[in-house]
């Protein structure tokens, strides 16, 4: 079956550029240039991956993100302005997975779209047993990739969901920054360390009481991160 993409940017000469080349690959592409009408598309179409530019009208990119993620995990990769760091940094902030700076080499847009479908498909893939990780009133459902807490859901991105899994299947193990970067995002992954950092401060935010004195994901500081068993 295709894969589906929604490539969303208001630079048609772009959207038609990669239109043509994710065509060529098999994938199925839609395609929007502002950021309510892709927002609208989230809503009523299941997507593989969204590509999603930050400087859109009516919408920005980083607002639809945002809402994008309370009812979806959809991956998400933002397209942002070179060397912008706060771009990637705020991006990232508002549950996106990945981001290509402008300009960007189309081969490259390819090389990344498949980097993520494929660590999806293994994930998909994996074993059928129920695996449930249970710590304290943390509850951790693999198989369905649902977190909850206290009997409460709590919506993860799935870069955030894949850190804690890793995490939780691994208690007491200390991942350093490096390794957590090359685990989850792969080695090919061009980001650097700051985005395991944003994305542990996130999940933070979301699972625990008080995410400055933390229950479940501990700093070792110097170190890396580890889940509490």
């Amino acid at each position: 079956m295709a894969k589906r993409v929604l490539v969303v940017d208001d630079e048609k000469l772009i959207v038609k550029g990669i239109r043509f080349s994710l065509e060529q690959d098999g994938m199925e592409v839609t395609c929007a240039y502002d950021g309510e009408e892709a927002l609208e598309m989230a809503r009523n179409t299941e997507f593989d991956i969204i590509l999603l530019d930050i400087m859109l009208p009516k919408l920005t990119g980083l607002e639809v993100c945002q809402q994008i993620r309370e009812f979806s995990n959809v991956p998400i990769v933002m397209l942002t302005a070179k060397d912008d760091d706060m771009d990637k940094i705020m991006g990232l902030e508002y549950g996106a997975d990945d981001y290509i700076t402008k300009p960007f080499n189309i081969l490259e847009v390819k090389a990344r779209i498949k980097a993520i479908m494929r660590r999806t498909t293994v994930r998909d893939n994996a074993s059928n047993a129920p695996k449930t990780i249970v710590n304290g009133d943390l509850r951790l459902d693999c198989d369905s990739r649902r977190v909850y807490i206290a009997g409460k859901e709590v919506n993860l991105t799935a870069k955030e969901f894949d850190v804690l899994e890793l995490l939780a299947l691994n208690p007491n193990k200390v991942y350093s920054r490096e390794n957590l970067l090359k685990l989850v995002w792969g080695s090919d992954y061009p980001g650097d360390v700051r985005t395991v950092d944003v994305h542990i401060r996130r999940l933070r935010e979301k699972i625990e009481s008080n995410p400055s004195e933390p229950r479940f994901v501990h700093t070792k500081w110097g170190v890396g991160y580890f889940f509490r068993a």
